[in-house]
């Protein structure tokens, strides 16, 4: 079994530690030298903790009778995430230095179900940008090309997860932040439908009915197993059964309004033809509502959530000239926003829920690219262009995971294979909300189908 353990994903590992087929330290030995071998050259997985304190956790564990399903198994956090003893930075050079003194809920839950936490797992500051990079640690490279972004702000959680650091990763999504970098590395991410993954209580109402955690794996088991942990048990593994044939409804690139690279509708069709193999009926769709008004209601309500959450920094001179150029930029927007805007924003997004609903009366499920682009350069900031049109925004180019964002809809990133220059992608399959045990049966299937993170690992992963 030695040499072997990197490679498992979580509930492999905790079978053969509840089994007594293998050991906490004999998984936290491998799983450290597995981080030494390959983290230097992607920057995944940051403040790693000491590696005696995390073998005497494995020791401890390796005498005690399991607690959880995670018994024994080594996982590293999201760095948004407080984590009680371990440096927890946001990405941000002001809080380079901070050290909890307790646990989020998210941390709790993960350490309730047994797990051992070993340290981070890398964003970009505060979570803006779907490009993992920060003032603290630096950029994390792409799994299949290090030259290239990882995506983000789950680009840490992905990249470890593909290079086989991690079993099974934690991630959050407020802008795809579970499914861009999912797609770009190869795994699954997903989106839970709003509130079935408890927020934060320093959370604002706004931000946490924007954003939520949820789970990022190899295979559709383990993203099943977490999202329970996560959900505090709200979610039941296996409870979702699959439509005899499945309609799935495909928006391409949502009748032109979403600009895309070259080659990545193609990809994603390549994803609609094994649904079709698995004798799913999918069929075109068109616009459900106007892309515009989406991204205008996004915008402003996202606006305001971040000036919100980060606002005490900004009344803090000192602080705010360390926030990042894409903090500044939502803070001075969110602060200008009249009442009027805001509430058309909301309205806007309760026509919108209510044509989704529509929608779902007609498909199981519908499709979308995961991201508009294939993986860019890691030295860029963001693409100002894709084609011929200009991105107005430091966000525009991932206006594709907009829809499911802003409705809190559940949405699988599953991945859709390779293109012609050997980079992954992925694409989005959303259900109607409270559907997460239904896209888990779909993508239990997609999986078997295919299991792309299994037959193509990325260079090195053997």
């Amino acid at each position: 079994m030695a040499g072997e353990l990197w490679h498992l994903g979580a509930r492999a590992l905790s079978g053969r530690i509840a089994r007594r087929e293998i050991s906490p330290v004999e998984v936290m030995r491998e799983v450290l030298a597995r981080i030494d071998a390959v983290n230097g050259g992607v920057n995944a997985i940051v403040s790693l903790r000491d590696r005696e304190a995390l073998m005497g956790e494995a020791r401890l564990a390796e005498a005690m009778p399991p607690e959880g399903w995670l018994h024994g198994v080594p996982v590293a956090i999201k760095d948004l995430v407080d984590v009680r003893g371990l440096r927890s930075t946001r990405g941000s050079s002001i809080w380079k230095d901070h050290v909890p003194k307790v646990d989020d809920g998210l941390a709790r839950r993960l350490r309730a179900a047994g797990a051992i936490v070993i340290g981070k797992t890398n964003v970009p500051a505060f979570g803006l940008g779907s490009h993992t990079v920060n003032p603290v640690f630096g950029a994390t490279r792409n799994a299949y090309d290090p030259a290239r972004s990882a995506g983000g702000s789950s680009g840490g959680a992905a990249v470890a997860l593909a290079m086989r650091m991690l079993p099974v990763a934690d991630g959050s999504d407020m802008m795809g932040s579970l499914r861009n970098p999912a797609a770009w590395n190869n795994v699954y991410g997903f989106r839970p439908t709003a509130g079935l993954v408890p927020g934060e209580p320093r959370e604002s109402v706004v931000q946490h009915r924007l954003s939520t955690d949820g789970p990022m794996a190899r295979d559709i088991g383990d993203l099943e197993a977490l999202l329970a942990t996560l959900s505090d048990r709200a979610y039941r593994p296996g409870s979702g059964k699959r439509p005899g044939r499945p309609r799935i409804g495909w928006l391409g690139d949502w009748g032109g309004a979403y600009a895309m690279e070259q080659g990545i509708l193609a990809q994603s069709e390549v994803a609609l033809a094994v649904m079709e193999d698995l004798g799913w009926a999918v069929e075109p769709v068109a616009p459900p509502y106007p892309a515009e008004a989406l991204w205008e209601a996004w915008i402003i309500l996202r606006q305001f959530a971040v000036a919100m959450n980060l606002g005490a920094h900004w009344r803090d001179e000192g602080q705010q000239a360390l926030l990042p150029a894409q903090a500044k930029w939502e803070i001075t927007h969110g602060f200008a926003r009249k009442v009027a805007e805001v509430e058309w924003a909301a309205e806007t997004r309760a026509a919108w829920i209510a044509a989704a609903r529509e929608m779902f009366g007609r498909f199981d499920a519908v499709v979308l690219p995961a991201t508009q682009v294939w993986p860019f350069a890691v030295e860029a900031r963001f693409p100002e262009a894709i084609g011929d049109r200009a991105m107005d925004t430091y966000h525009r180019w991932m206006e594709v995971v907009v829809p499911a964002s802003l409705a809190g809809l559940p949405a699988l990133a599953l991945p859709a294979g390779f293109g012609a220059g050997g980079l992954p992608a992925g694409v989005q399959l959303i259900g109607a909300a409270g559907s997460d045990a239904m896209l888990m049966a779909l993508g239990r299937a997609y999986h078997e189908a295919t299991d792309w993170p299994g037959s193509r690992p990325p260079p090195g992963v053997v």
